[in-house]
C-alpha cells in the first residue's frame, strides 16, 4: 500500500490523536474515518494497537471538551448562541441537544459524540448547567469510549474493505484524494444549503418587537405568549404570564384556553439565533390556522435585556401548555 500505509503505521497513532483533537474542538474535520482506519490496522497488526488508539481519543476528547466545559461556564448562554451561528447543523438539532442534557443530565454525554452537533454544545451545556468538573470528567471519557469504540468496531468489522480502500488511494494518488475532499465538500455544501433554505422559510414568520409586547401588557391586551425553549426539570426565567409548550406537541394546550384560531393573537419566543424554534412554531401554528402569531425578535434574551422583569425559576408554575413540555 505505499506510502499512504507507511504514514499510518509510522504516525498513526498521532495522527488519529490530532484528527480527533481537531475534531472536539469545533473544526468540520471528520474523525471518524480516520477511526476505521486505525480499527483496521490494529487488527492486522500493522498500524497502532487498538487500546492505545482508544487512550489517545480518550485524552484528545478531555481536552477540547474541558476547553468547552470551561466556556460554558464562563460565558454561559452567549456560548450557545456563538455555537448556533458557526454550526451548521439545523438549529432544531441544536434544540434538542439542549433539551436532551436538560433532561437526562451528565448522563447524555455517553451518547452526545454519536449525534449530528451535539458534541461541543453538550460539553458546553455541562458547564452552563454547573456540572461539577468531576461529574463531567467521568461520563465525557466514556462517551469518548463509546464514540472511538464504535468507530474502530466498525474498522475491525470491515478491514478487508478498508484495506481496498487504502490501497486505491495509494495506487490512484492524487486522483483519489481529490475525490475524497470533493465530497467532503459537498457534504458541506449540503449541510449549508439545507441551513440557509430552514432560515429563509423562517424569515417569512412575522416578527413583534419586544416593545411593542410591552406595549400591550400595560394596554391589558397581551398576546398567548409561548415559551418554546429547551425545558428541564429544573425550573427556568420565564417572560411574566408565558405558557411552556413543545414545539413538537399537540396544540391542545390553546384549545384548553379556549384560544380561538380565528380571534387569537399570539408571540412565540425562544432563546436561539434568528428566533429559528419560535418561527417554526409560529410557522406551524399559522398553518393550523392561527394566522395572527408572531415570533418575539431577540427572543428571551432581548426581553431580558430590555426590561429584566421574569418569573422567578423558585417562582415558576407549569403554564397551560406545560404538561406536552414533560
Amino acid at each position: 500500500m505505499g506510502e499512504l500505509q507507511a504514514l499510518l503505521e509510522n504516525h498513526g497513532l498521532m495522527l488519529v490523536f490530532l484528527n480527533v483533537l481537531v475534531e472536539q474542538a469545533g473544526l468540520p474535520v471528520p474523525a471518524y474515518p480516520m477511526l476505521f482506519v486505525a480499527g483496521a490496522l490494529g487488527v492486522q497488526e500493522t498500524g497502532p494497537s487498538i487500546g492505545a488508539v482508544l487512550a489517545a481519543v480518550i485524552v484528545a476528547c478531555l481536552i477540547a471538551d474541558t476547553g468547552w466545559y470551561f466556556a460554558g461556564r464562563r460565558l454561559g448562554q452567549p456560548m450557545l448562541r456563538t455555537i448556533c451561528k458557526v454550526s451548521i447543523s439545523p438549529d432544531s438539532c441544536i434544540r434538542q441537544t439542549q433539551s436532551l442534557y436538560l433532561r437526562v443530565g451528565p448522563r447524555s454525554l455517553v451518547v452526545a459524540k454519536l449525534l449530528p452537533g451535539a458534541g461541543a454544545l453538550s460539553t458546553a451545556m455541562a458547564g452552563m448547567t454547573g456540572t461539577p468538573l468531576p461529574v463531567f470528567l467521568f461520563y465525557d471519557a466514556i462517551g469518548a469510549l463509546v464514540w472511538a469504540g464504535s468507530g474502530l468496531l466498525i474498522g475491525v468489522v470491515f478491514s478487508d474493505f478498508i484495506d481496498a480502500i487504502l490501497e486505491g488511494f495509494s495506487t490512484y494518488g492524487h486522483m483519489a484524494l481529490v475525490a475524497v475532499v470533493g465530497a467532503f465538500l459537498v457534504f458541506l455544501a449540503w449541510r449549508s444549503w439545507r441551513r440557509f433554505r430552514l432560515l429563509r422559510i423562517t424569515k417569512r414568520v412575522p416578527r413583534m418587537s419586544v416593545d411593542e409586547l410591552e406595549s400591550r401588557r400595560l394596554a391589558g391586551a397581551l398576546p398567548v405568549v409561548i415559551d418554546v425553549r429547551a425545558h428541564g426539570d429544573v425550573p427556568m426565567e420565564r417572560i411574566p404570564g408565558s405558557m411552556v409548550l413543545d414545539m413538537q406537541g399537540a396544540l391542545d394546550s390553546l384549545d384548553a384556553l379556549g384560544v380561538a384560531p380565528a380571534e387569537a393573537d399570539i408571540v412565540v419566543y425562544c432563546a436561539c439565533p434568528n428566533e429559528m424554534s419560535a418561527a417554526l412554531l409560529a410557522e406551524r401554528l399559522r398553518v393550523a390556522g392561527y394566522a395572527r402569531t408572531w415570533a418575539l425578535a431577540g427572543g428571551f434574551d432581548e426581553w431580558k435585556r430590555r426590561h429584566g422583569a421574569t418569573v422567578p425559576p423558585a417562582a415558576a408554575h407549569p403554564g397551560p401548555g406545560q404538561a406536552t413540555a414533560r
